[in-house]
């Protein structure tokens, strides 16, 4: 059982039927606390309904709320969820909202030096305030795992090249890497290239890339190690990347192989596609069904 603190956006995902308690951060948190693992949250929702029904559910899925704070002045986040054909989304994020506002407090700098990894993405960013405790958080976390997430128009390339340099761990998708390789004057058509211009760009021993229903990625300590996915009928791909990631890092921090966090990372990232919302209940009879013929 690890220590783990997940910082960045908490809100509610609004499909045109219904709405889903989401943001990346928490989708992440909630599948690591699944997993077994002690898990502090650092953001902040307003002093509303929708922001007391977050409070509740998250306390419900026993993880550690000291660091989620209460704005009074400023709304709980919506996102705005549109899927089409495929069951791939698009969003409408809605600012300012009270994650923007994130604030620097002692509680949160002692959680995030207790923990053994410290998770966040880059569309927390877009604020200054939640963007600079971030930075000053980063100074005190002991391995940091950063979860691209690309948003537009909610980020800049001198903040990326940033919190790149800052990560021990980056995960990106295929878009996104393709993306900020270009950006930065890199161009190449294969993966595998782009994770090694990153990674010797950023010092970062350990990549994953994600291909959708074409598997995903990893890069570790030099070496490549690869997973082409596993066939589901997609319902929404909402939280199958936060899925995935937060399954790899389990598995990575438990001191699993490469290739067996990988494929079982990506046997929960096609479990979640293949249902609806973000965090649906995973079984291990259904992890099983996909990973036995690798072992």
């Amino acid at each position: 059982m690890k220590n783990i603190v997940c910082f960045g956006e908490v809100l509610w995902d609004v499909f045109p039927t219904h709405k889903k308690i989401g943001g990346a951060p928490l989708n992440v948190a909630l599948r690591l606390r699944s997993l077994g693992n002690n898990i502090s949250l650092i953001s902040k929702v307003g002093s509303d309904a929708n922001g007391r029904n977050i409070v509740f559910h998250v306390v419900d899925h026993d993880i550690n709320t000291e660091s989620l704070q209460i704005d009074n002045t400023t709304k709980t986040g919506v996102v705005e969820v549109t899927l089409d054909h495929t069951g791939s989304a698009s969003y409408v994020i809605e600012t300012p909202v009270a994650w923007d506002n994130i604030e620097l407090t002692e509680t949160a700098i002692k959680a995030t030096q207790n923990a053994d990894a410290f998770i966040y993405g880059s569309l927390v960013t877009r604020n200054s305030i939640s963007k600079q405790t971030l930075y000053t958080l980063l100074n005190s976390a002991k391995y940091k795992i950063f979860d691209v997430n690309l948003r537009a128009p909610f980020y800049a390339t001198e903040i990326l090249n940033h919190l790149m340099l800052e990560a021990d761990f980056i995960k990106f998708n295929d878009d996104e890497i393709f993306e900020i390789c270009q950006t930065l004057g890199f161009n190449s058509q294969i993966i595998e290239e782009n994770i090694k211009f990153i990674a010797d760009r950023t010092k970062t021993k350990s990549i994953c890339v994600t291909k959708g229903s074409k598997g995903a990625v990893l890069y570790v300590d030099g070496g490549f190690y690869w997973n082409s996915g596993y066939t589901v009928k997609v319902i929404d791909t909402v939280g199958a990347g936060d899925s995935f990631l937060a399954t790899l890092i389990h598995m990575i921090l438990k001191e699993n192989t490469p290739q067996e966090a990988l494929d079982y990372a990506c046997a929960v990232g096609a479990l979640v596609a293949g249902s609806e919302g973000a965090n649906p209940e995973i079984h291990k009879k259904d992890i099983a069904r996909f990973l036995k013929p690798n072992y």
